[in-house]
């Protein structure tokens, strides 16, 4: 076992008797790739930070080093009186249901996937209809007409991701091709980067310019793979594929893409994942030259975190399932300063057209 963060938990009783007895305690059980994965459990931590300056809540974490940990740490902060536990991932599901059943009088929460126990809070996302958007933003930004996906564990939930860019990039491009591929069939498949960038260079040789990734921290694989080749080049298309576009010819570049990116040759960008992941697509420290991320699904996991929270504080919190979509702000897509360039308001301006006829009902993003 990871011995200081065992040690952490369930050495909390000293740190439990100088807290004040009105102050709410919150523990959080992670799932793998750990809290700075910049990606899904990063989001989660950095809502209960948020959620810990805003309330003066009592915070502790819990990062197995193996998912057969994960039980004993969420255990630990039961056995300690925690207000609230928080799981982290669909991994998780069954950790926190059956604690949170040997605990009836405490308040517990599921991030993707729903418990069947009573005092757990279970919130999921409608991930198909953010992807959709990412997905319609590559489809219409495309300079050869294929977009990848990568996922990382093959399962169904990772299918919705697939499924929701798939028919973004068809409904803004209907000509278009999307190749998928996943990391791997065990819980590995979150960590393991160098598979990631592996897949990433076969779909490059397939002719994609946009590849998006669900795959935890393995989608950081990609933005390596992303950064390190920064462009496609024409004598590396494929039989059958054709540049069809320079949407970006007029956006400023770093010297060292113009260096490695001459002839005719094409921007390649990574789509990111639960977090704005935009930031990590700057090769220069210089966010008005070409960014290498497009944009990213943005899975507020933050939020739900922090909502679950702030129901323990305000003595709100209700046990059974929440599924958060477009209309309730619980997934979108992501423009910071590092991406604004390559998004002019033209495109934004579809993407919310496409975004408002999901919400209204108009359109059905599928799941699989």
């Amino acid at each position: 076992m990871k011995k200081t963060a065992l040690i952490a938990v369930l050495g909390l009783s000293a740190v439990l008797s100088a807290a004040s007895a009105q102050q709410v305690r919150v523990g959080i059980a992670f799932d793998a790739g750990g809290k700075f994965d910049h990606s899904f459990n990063e989001s989660a931590w950095n809502g209960a930070k948020r959620a810990e300056k805003d309330f003066k809540i009592l915070l502790k974490d819990f990062e197995p080093s193996d998912p057969s940990q994960v039980v004993s740490g969420i255990r630990s902060f039961a056995q300690n009186g925690f207000d609230l536990t928080l799981a982290i991932g669909f991994a998780n599901n069954a950790s926190v249901t059956t604690v949170a059943k040997e605990n009836s009088d405490l308040a517990f929460g599921l991030i993707d996937d729903v418990s069947e126990a009573k005092n757990v809070q279970s919130v999921t996302f409608k991930e198909h209809e953010g992807s959709y958007l990412v997905g319609y933003i590559a489809g219409l930004t495309s300079s050869t007409g294929v977009v990848g996906f990568i996922g990382g564990m093959d399962i169904p939930l990772i299918h919705k991701f697939e499924a929701g860019f798939t028919a973004g990039v068809k409904a803004a491009n209907p000509k278009a091709k999307v190749v998928a591929q996943y990391v791997g069939t065990t819980p590995q498949a979150w960590n393991d980067p160098a598979k990631a960038k592996e897949i990433a260079g076969t779909m490059k040789a397939r002719g994609t310019d946009i590849i998006y990734a669900a795959a935890g921290a393995s989608g950081n694989g990609l933005i390596d793979f992303v950064k390190t080749t920064q462009c496609i080049k024409k004598s590396q298309l494929p039989k059958g594929v054709t540049f069809k576009s320079d949407l970006f010819k007029n956006v400023p570049k770093a010297d060292s893409y113009k260096a490695k990116c001459t002839g005719d040759s094409r921007p390649m960008f990574f789509i990111g994942v639960d977090s704005d992941q935009t930031r990590f697509g700057d090769t220069d420290s210089n966010s008005k030259t070409l960014n290498h991320g497009l944009t990213s699904m943005m899975k507020r996991v933050d939020n739900a975190v922090y909502s679950i929270i702030k129901g323990v504080v305000n003595n709100t919190f209700k046990g059974g399932a929440v599924s958060l979509g477009l209309k309730e702000g619980g997934v979108g897509y992501a423009v910071s300063d590092y991406n604004r360039a390559l998004l002019p308001q033209s495109i934004i301006a579809k993407v919310e057209a496409a975004k408002k006829n999901i919400v209204s009902g108009k359109v059905k993003v599928p799941e699989k």
